[in-house]
């Protein structure tokens, strides 16, 4: 282990010097990523970002074996305002990895400048654990700044789709009344009086156009009806317990410092699903349950278990006995940016911008199904979701 004096010195270093590193990281971003100072925090309010985050992991260098730095929602989400902005600024994918390369980079050059200065002598081991938990340390909030960043660029995607969706079906539907009735005056134009050689021929060309329209706007129609049967989806057969399990273990460390147990039930069905929006809708669901635990109790557990199916339905349950949702919010918690607790005392440092709970929707919808709720406060909440059940041989 990393003794005390070793880990507290660097630690309150690191504190004392964290908006120097800022600067430090920063002035090496502009000179590396072709971005204009001002794009990269264009309101005072959003300087903070990165001493914030440094200020965390100077924290997590002193106390190591305190609460980890996974769990910590509040940065988390300072981390995860980081991606929207970047989002909102258009940046690249590789931008945002490359911020953090950079800040890791600045750090570790920190570390080992502040060995050189003082007469610290720590063991070879000591130093390599402090610079893996740096690297951790980073590597953590990275991932929470690209998980955001990358959900909202593939709900953009995702969005543009639907309009283009909705445009093709709309496009199909109004042209085929206007091509109708071009067919119908080429037919009365054809059965009229017998046309001069000039006028044939301006006849023909018109003739061809309108059947290559009308062969057009069927081909979108075909294409606006099989878009919106959700055969795009990759379906597979899996166990829905694999997939809760999976996600339970994204969150694990997350779930450990906050005292709650995840508890996958084995006998959860087989079936053939989108696994990529399932395994999303879980993790969304069994992140809120662990945030939203309820610290009074002893026992703290989120659940996943199936019900009865029936009529071709699967009934998947996730259940807590958290704090609740109180009754006046159940009605829009799908609702974007709508959070449900902002009265609790109990969730007073619970960070978010109220996506996940229509994330979830979103991918249960996409999948064919649909999702309910049931809650009770101080006792906990079930989200109960429906989903079609597939022969394995889809």
């Amino acid at each position: 282990m990393i003794t005390t004096d070793f880990g507290d010195a660097i630690a309150t270093r690191m504190r004392s010097e964290h908006r120097a590193l800022a600067a430090r990281w920063f002035e090496r971003l502009l000179d590396i990523l072709p971005v204009d100072a001002r794009d990269i925090f264009p309101t005072n309010s959003l300087l903070d970002h990165i001493p914030s985050l440094i200020l965390e992991i100077s924290n997590y260098l002193r106390q190591p074996e305190g609460e980890a730095i996974a769990s910590n929602t509040v940065i988390l989400d300072k981390a995860g305002e980081l991606g929207a902005l970047r989002h909102a600024q258009q940046a690249s994918l590789h931008q945002v990895v490359r911020e953090y390369q950079i800040l890791g980079h600045v750090l570790v050059t920190f570390v080992l400048e502040e060995l050189e200065r003082t007469e610290m002598a720590p063991m070879p081991a000591e130093a390599i654990q402090l610079v893996s938990r740096v690297h951790q340390a980073v590597g953590v909030l990275s991932q929470a700044t690209v998980e955001v960043f990358v959900g909202l660029y593939t709900r953009t995607i995702a969005d543009q789709a639907t309009r283009l969706d909705e445009f093709t079906r709309m496009a199909a539907h109004e042209w085929r009344q206007p091509l109708g009735a071009l067919q119908f005056g080429v037919r009365l134009l054809r059965e009229g009086q017998p046309a001069a050689p000039r006028d044939e021929h301006t006849l023909s060309v018109l003739e061809r156009n309108v059947q290559r329209l009308v062969e057009l706007t069927r081909k979108l129609e075909s294409i606006a009806r099989v878009r919106s049967n959700g055969d795009n989806a990759v379906l597979q057969a899996v166990s829905i317990a694999t997939v809760a399990q999976e996600a339970a273990r994204q969150l694990r460390e997350m779930a450990e410092a906050r005292g709650v147990e995840v508890r996958v039930a084995d006998t959860v069905a087989t079936a053939v699903v989108d696994v990529g929006r399932l395994e999303l809708a879980f993790v969304n669901l069994m992140s809120n349950a662990v945030k939203y635990s309820d610290p009074s109790k002893t026992d703290r557990y989120v659940e996943i278990f199936d019900g009865d199916s029936d009529d071709g339905w699967l009934h998947i349950h996730v259940k807590d006995n958290g704090v609740g949702i109180p009754p006046a919010s159940l009605s829009k918690i799908f609702e974007r940016f709508t959070r449900a607790h902002t009265d609790n005392p109990a969730t007073t440092n619970v960070g978010g911008i109220g996506l996940g709970l229509s994330i979830v929707e979103d991918c249960v919808r996409a999948m064919g199904g649909f999702i309910a709720v049931e809650s009770e406060e101080g006792q906990g909440t079930t989200f109960t979701l429906r989903l079609p059940a597939r022969a394995a041989d889809h």
